[in-house]
């Protein structure tokens, strides 16, 4: 329940922006808190612009009222076995399950007209106060996500610490944002997206009372993954000041199966009856005339059925925007040089790894899920440690351990990927039905928050005001990182060869002393 024009705060919920003013709320939950919650940051992607790079907003004065979430970009939400979609326990899951277009994060149809953010400010602040702003870019392996996922919802951080802004965004996700398509020039529309967000909110948010020198880019996994990606294609233009890379760099894409020959997509249009063997062009018009639910529900229920050939949809090396060697991209300095928080949660894979649904207590194969932990995981944060070490550039350090009664349905699962998500946002006490959160649990997330703060607010010298030193990772035991939740402690240092120690010999971390 909210209220919409508090009177205390007068014309305060309504902010002007270079493509038209916004109303936003107060939400009784969160008093201290105003929220925008939905703004367009570029045109409709529908019709002849699908596939299309995002085109910027004509500059605008109307008016509009930003009380509701936007639709999630189209989406299919598998039922294949998974912690991330079964009612295994209520209190975790993600995802519903549905086997059509309807968004199983937010529980709405999506929509193609979904290039949308939304913006979370403390209540009292004016255009001259210049906070600093995260700005958060959901993970989903690039197939789902946005910004309306509950225990994603900054709210409850930024009502208490009243000292920065947040901004979660919207992006174009599976065929739509990497069709992979002949007659393309862009494939990877999804990070482009992404950087017309950015931009939009460097433009936008001293209106709101952010400063658009202090922005930190956030993503979590595949959201993570496109943080690392911005990192280096913008190199040069950051907008960034600062980096927090949440399970995932971009030493991932080298695994990731290019389609160069765009069988993929035309696949997909031949079964819709847009068969062009020699002529692209033809082939997109014709597949931009088919519903766009239609083509969700194909693609996700062939790869649901796993039917072969098997066909997929992601974030593709292109050597313009995502780049095929990221190693020798940092080798030739182009990298931001940003600082960058690091973070990875002590068991990610557990969570993602095939389990047996006909004995939820034994657990997937432990070894597998270990030398995945670190050969996916460990290893590739290690490796982008030492690449921007190389380039003196601060990286920061943190592995999420906490296990929590409300988070974990399973001892199995120990602290899986998505696991400290809820710790960041402030949100593990929506997640109850395995229990209630503890005092442990609020002290670990209230430390985690503020440590990402103090990052936030000066990303060089921030984290050793709350004694957190940059980690190098060439030093005597690995130099250090922090680990929280483990052990009953809130917060520990631990030296860094007692988590990266394993990586010597493992993928691109073997290349380095």
């Amino acid at each position: 329940m909210y209220t919409a024009i508090p009177s205390v705060l007068g014309d305060r919920l309504t902010v002007n922006t270079s493509t038209g003013s916004y109303t936003g709320l107060i939400d009784l939950a969160f008093p201290h808190t105003r929220q925008f919650r939905s703004i367009a940051f570029a045109e409709p992607p529908v019709t002849f612009r699908r596939w299309l790079p995002p085109a910027p907003l004509a500059k605008s004065t109307a008016h509009h009222y930003s009380y509701n979430f936007p639709a999630s970009c189209p989406q299919f939400v598998s039922s294949a076995p998974s912690l991330f979609n079964q009612d295994l326990a209520k209190g975790i899951q993600i995802y519903n399950g549905d086997q059509n277009y309807t968004s199983g994060l937010v529980g709405e149809a999506t929509s193609e007209d979904c290039l949308h953010l939304a913006v979370w400010t403390p209540a009292n602040v004016t255009v001259h106060s210049k906070l600093p702003v995260l700005f958060f870019m959901s993970g989903g392996d690039f197939q789902v996500g946005g910004v309306n996922i509950e225990w994603q919802l900054p709210a409850s951080w930024v009502d208490r610490s009243q000292e920065h802004i947040v901004v979660t965004i919207n992006y174009r996700l599976n065929v739509f944002g990497f069709p992979s398509a002949r007659g393309l020039t862009d494939q990877n529309l999804g990070i482009l997206d992404q950087r017309m967000a950015l931009e939009w909110v460097h433009d936008n948010i001293a209106s709101f009372g952010g400063d658009p020198a202090k922005i930190t880019q956030w993503g979590q996994s595949a959201g993570s993954v496109s943080v690392d990606i911005h990192s280096y294609a913008y190199h040069d233009d950051p907008i960034a000041r600062g980096y927090f890379m949440q399970s995932g760099t971009a030493l991932i894409v080298s695994t990731v199966n290019a389609d160069a020959a765009h069988t993929n997509f035309s696949f997909v249009a031949k079964h819709f009856g847009c068969d062009f063997p020699s002529d692209g062009a033809a082939e997109l018009d014709c597949m931009r005339l088919v519903p766009f639910a239609m083509l969700e529900n194909f693609i996700g229920q062939y790869q649901q059925s796993g039917t072969k050939p098997a066909i997929s949809f992601s974030v593709v090396p292109d050597d313009k925007i995502v780049f095929s060697d990221y190693p020798a991209r940092a080798a030739a300095g182009k990298l931001a040089k940003s600082p960058v928080i690091i973070s990875n949660c002590a068991n990610e894979e557990a969570s993602l790894y095939t389990y047996p649904v006909d004995n939820l207590t034994v657990g997937p194969y432990e070894p597998a899920v270990l030398a995945l932990d670190l050969s996916v995981w460990v290893c590739r944060a290690a490796t982008t440690t030492l690449l921007r070490n190389a380039l003196r550039i601060p990286v920061f350090r943190y592995q999420n351990a906490g296990v929590y009664p409300n988070l974990n349905p399973f001892e199995w699962l120990g602290a899986y990927h998505a696991s400290d998500l809820p710790m960041v946002f402030g949100t593990y006490g929506l997640l109850t039905d395995l229990g209630q959160s503890t005092a442990f649990e609020a002290a670990v997330s209230t430390a985690l928050q503020n440590h990402v703060l103090a990052f936030v607010k000066d990303p060089h010298a921030g984290p050793q005001s709350v004694e957190w030193q940059p980690m190098n990772a060439s030093a005597p035991r690995g130099g250090t990182l922090l680990r929280f939740g483990a052990g009953g402690k809130v917060v520990q240092n631990v030296d860094g060869v007692e988590v990266d120690g394993p990586c010597k010999g493992i993928g691109e971390y073997n290349q380095f002393p």
